[in-house]
Formats: C-alpha cells, structure tokens, sequence
C-alpha cells in the first residue's frame, strides 16, 4: 500500500532531528483515491466533541438525524468552552472500535487497519522512527467541516503509551486560508511550524508536543480529510 518510489532515508533523518516530518506521496496512488473516496461518501460519521470536560462522540444515527440549528447550536457551545479550556468539534470514525465491534464490514476502513497493524508496516513504522518497542497502531478517520477545530493539547493519554502520532492526509486541492492547519507550538504559545493539508501525505511526530488543529473557515468549500492516530507501545 506504501509508495515504493519513495526514499525514506531522508524523512527518517528530519524526524530524528526535528520530532516531526511531513511525507508527500505516502500511499500508492490507488490506495489513497480508494480512502479518499470512502471518506467522502461511505463513512456513518459521529460527531466527537467535549461537553463540560468530557470527551464524548454523538453516534452516527442521531448526529445524522441533526438538522442545521441544531448542529450550529453545538458549535456555538463548543466556542464558549474553548475560551477558557481544551476543546474539540469535528466528524470521526473510530476505526478500532468499529472493528471490535463487528460494524460496517464492507468499509475499506477495516482493511486499512489491518494493513496499519500488519508486520511489514510495524516493523517499517520502527525503523522510521526509530523507536522498536512500538508494537501497534490506533487509528481513526476524521471529518473537518467549517467551524470544525481541535484547541492545543499534547497527545498524552494516561491509557496509552504513545510513541508518535500520524495523520494521513486524504483531502486535495487545500488552501491554507481555509484553517485546519496542523500547528505547532512552543512553551510560550508561539507556533513553530505549521503543516498544511496536503493529499497523500503523512505526518508524523512525536509525542509529546503541543499542537492544535486550527478552526476551519466558514467559506471553505472542501472537507479536510484524514486517517490519524499513534504508533503505540505496550503499557508499562
């Protein structure tokens, strides 16, 4: 599924010195085409968010069944809460939950996740990031839309030892005045590197670093695509 053209060697030595890298071209082509388009039409979406302090998802069925007052009325709540506290809003797919489960069995979802935790892409997963204690990979798909965002964190969770993060970027044609920008911060909230949305790519960085996904312009006329989650290692 990986592009065989690529040469890795150098991506390897930025993220080794720079804790993070973007990859153009990730996915052969026809893989990343078939994940694009699973994304935009196939996916029961849900709706993750906060709702004082808790991270919670409203399940495909009733957020499908929202109309527009009633989404716009979650939004304007999730913008009170991210004045004063970590905040969240955007459309996601928990892949390993949907696959536990047993739901929706012809997604291609499933098969990308079983490519995600296959030997070869753990083992080239290891090497690239030099970290061979990495033993599996979480993963999920989001939907950003406008007004959608995700405020500054870390990626630490005290359930997961979490190695490094990716997002596989499934969304073309991205203009940076449309938001949804991966950015990254300092200790004194200034941001130190930003990477766009770019079609099939992947970026990687470790964790932990503060980062935020910045709000999507109401005026974007695309959906910013992505598979995202981390390179973990057993819990200790």
């Amino acid at each position: 599924m990986i592009n065989n053209n690529l040469d890795f060697d150098g991506y390897r030595i930025d993220l080794a010195k720079n804790t993070r890298v973007q990859i153009p071209d990730f996915l052969q082509v026809d893989a990343a085409e078939r994940l694009r388009s699973c994304l935009q039409d196939e996916v029961p979406w849900t709706l993750a968010e906060r709702s004082e302090g808790v991270s919670k998802t409203i399940e495909a069925p009733d957020y499908a069944a929202m109309d527009s007052r009633m989404r716009a009325t979650h939004l304007q709540k999730a913008y009170e809460c991210a004045k004063s506290e970590f905040q969240f809003v955007y459309e996601s797919y928990m892949m390993v939950r949907a696959a536990k489960e047993g739901r929706d069995p012809t997604l291609v979802l499933h098969a990308m996740l079983d490519f995600l935790n296959s030997e070869s892409f753990i083992n080239f997963a290891r090497w690239l990031v030099n970290e061979p204690k990495i033993t599996r990979a979480s993963a999920q798909a989001t939907r950003y839309r406008a007004g959608h965002f995700l405020t500054r964190h870390q990626d630490k969770d005290k359930n997961e030892d979490r190695a490094y993060a990716y997002v596989i970027g499934l969304t073309k044609n991205w203009r940076p005045d449309w938001g949804g920008l991966l950015q990254f911060e300092d200790d004194n909230g200034n941001v130190t590197q930003t990477l766009t949305p770019q079609w099939n790519s992947i970026s990687i960085f470790k964790v932990p670093q503060s980062h935020t996904v910045s709000l999507v312009a109401p005026y974007a006329t695309e959906d910013r695509l992505a598979i995202t989650g981390w390179l973990l290692r057993p819990n200790s």
